[in-house]
């Protein structure tokens, strides 16, 4: 909407006529515009910043495809972009619409962003061999800049996005749409202990179609469910008590794999009828199995080309920029997906290891600005390598600390110091506890899971892993699979870590 203050600023270039004692503005002339690339910084630290380029089509033709081109200068170099593909040569970067993204129609608008390091501004900028004819940069508030070496001792350059979560906060998966043997718990009983409740599961018509459907769990399987309007109305109160309540997309059988940009636009279009119809807070992606994965060349976590991973980031961006800043988006990868890159990622130079290692690394980092809380499910997992290079066994407290760790220090993906991973915020994360012995292997009891917390939170009983990450009295919390199974056990998980958390300073 137009400000009315605004719009008789064109007075300026209008012939002001009066009336029987009324002024009249008479516009003259409208001039043809055409379409521009105008550049802000959205973050500085320093020695580096983030930028973004938005491509506006202000003439009377659809764009049916886009180039921007602009110089660095001298000691300011390109790091990692998104939403466009790019060719360098020298100084020069030349940035192109991906498929979904190049047609703009009139007076619509487009955007891509990257990082650099250095402190230029980019210079002789064109959009499809013309004048860009931009905005004047803006200085946005200073941030921290992310680490380049591992582990790192500064936080990284995001700010918390708004969500209203407590500061540690006990996340639960609800079976919503199966009994799992644990028994159907309507969400209108679901203890108000739990802070984000992620509803399980979404799951896709087939592996590649991307749409996704989300139904309660039948009567003839969950003799105790409630109507869709009930659930509804439970959701409603739930929320009014300040509680989160997400769509989970996934599990164990929801494989999904956006390999087509025609699978992302339907993910985009099912989720959000999804979130609509439900009046959902957020989004959990929890990825398992043959989801995602890396084609063979594909080695820099930070400039990804495989499409599976690459239409999952579009996708969950839209979604994101539909729903705004309150959207609570959450990721429940398994350790295979994220710490293993320490060791692995990807097929590797010979094609030899499973495309599946890391796979989850490009994702998080590509959405580190948007994403609300990570928590890897520490359990169904083999040994690992920690930061300390030693492999670290489920099961006790230790590969919580050391598998947390990671992710609050940053580390060399497949060891190569030139590609780390920074850390992410401590607000960021959390991490994944089975709730009982029936819920997944690798669980840990509440003394241990505590004990856990305590190292990473004050650095007391951290027992023979050392965090490298030093103290982080931000750390989100904790998330359990599953809150049904917790009742199965008299709501251990519940009554242990829920005071727990909520007595942490």
């Amino acid at each position: 909407m137009r400000h009315p203050a605004r719009t008789m600023l064109l007075a300026a270039t209008a012939a002001v006529v009066t009336v029987a004692g009324i002024t009249l503005v008479q516009a003259g002339p409208a001039r043809a515009a055409n379409p521009t690339a105008t550049f802000v910084r959205t973050a500085d630290w320093g020695t580096g910043w983030e930028g973004k380029y938005t491509i506006t089509n202000g003439g009377p033709d659809t764009l049916t495809g886009w180039q921007v081109a602009f110089t660095l200068p001298a000691g300011t170099e390109l790091g990692s972009y998104w939403e466009a593909t790019v060719t360098s040569a020298g100084g020069r970067h030349t940035f192109t619409n991906r498929s979904w993204n190049g047609t703009v129609v009139p007076g619509a608008s487009v955007s891509f962003g990257f990082l650099a390091t250095g402190s230029g501004f980019p210079i002789d900028c064109t959009l499809n061999g013309t004048p860009c004819d931009g905005g004047t940069p803006t200085d946005p508030p200073t941030t921290t800049p992310p680490p380049t070496t591992g582990p790192p001792t500064t936080p990284p350059p995001t700010t918390p996005p708004a969500g209203g979560l407590p500061k540690h906060a006990l996340i639960g998966y609800l079976h919503a749409s199966f009994a799992n043997g644990s028994g159907y718990l309507r969400m209108a009983d679901v203890p108000a202990d739990w802070d984000i409740i992620n509803l399980a599961f979404g799951e896709p018509t087939s592996v590649t179609s991307g749409d996704i459907r989300f139904q309660l769990c039948p009567p003839t399987e969950c003799p105790d469910v409630e109507s869709e309007s009930e659930f509804i109305a439970a959701i409603d109160a739930k929320q009014q008590q300040g509680k989160k309540v997400l769509l989970s997309i996934g599990g164990q059988n929801g494989q999904v794999q956006l390999t087509t940009t025609a699978a992302r636009n339907t993910f985009v279009q099912s989720v959000s009828a999804i979130i609509d119809r439900y009046g959902l807070d957020g989004l959990d992606v929890d990825f398992e199995g043959q989801s995602l994965y890396l084609d063979a060349g594909d080695t820099d976590f930070r400039n990804p080309s495989t499409p599976v991973i690459v239409n999952l980031i579009s996708a969950i961006r839209s979604i994101k920029q539909r729903y705004g800043n309150d959207f609570v988006l959450t990721m429940a990868p398994e350790t295979f997906f994220v710490q293993l890159g320490y060791q692995f990622y990807g097929p590797g130079p010979l094609g030899l290891q499973d495309p599946r290692a890391g796979s989850y690394l490009p994702v998080i980092h590509a959405l580190r600005h948007d994403l609300t809380v990570l928590h890897v499910q520490n359990y169904n997992s083999g040994p690992i390598l920690g930061l300390d290079n030693q492999y670290h066994t489920m099961g006790g407290a230790d590969f919580h600390i050391a598998m947390t760790d990671m992710l609050l220090a940053g580390f060399p993906v497949a060891g190569n110091p030139d590609r780390v991973f920074a850390a992410l915020r401590e607000d960021q994360v959390a991490f994944g506890t089975p709730s009982s012995v029936s819920a997944g292997n690798g669980y840990v009891p509440p003394a241990g899971v505590q004990a856990a917390v305590n190292c990473l939170v004050h650095g007391q009983s951290c027992g023979s892993y050392s965090p490298y990450s030093g103290t982080n009295p931000n750390f989100r919390g904790l998330m359990t699979w599953s809150i049904n199974w917790d009742r199965y056990y008299d709501w251990e998980f519940r009554l242990h870590h829920g005071p727990f958390l909520k007595a942490l300073p």
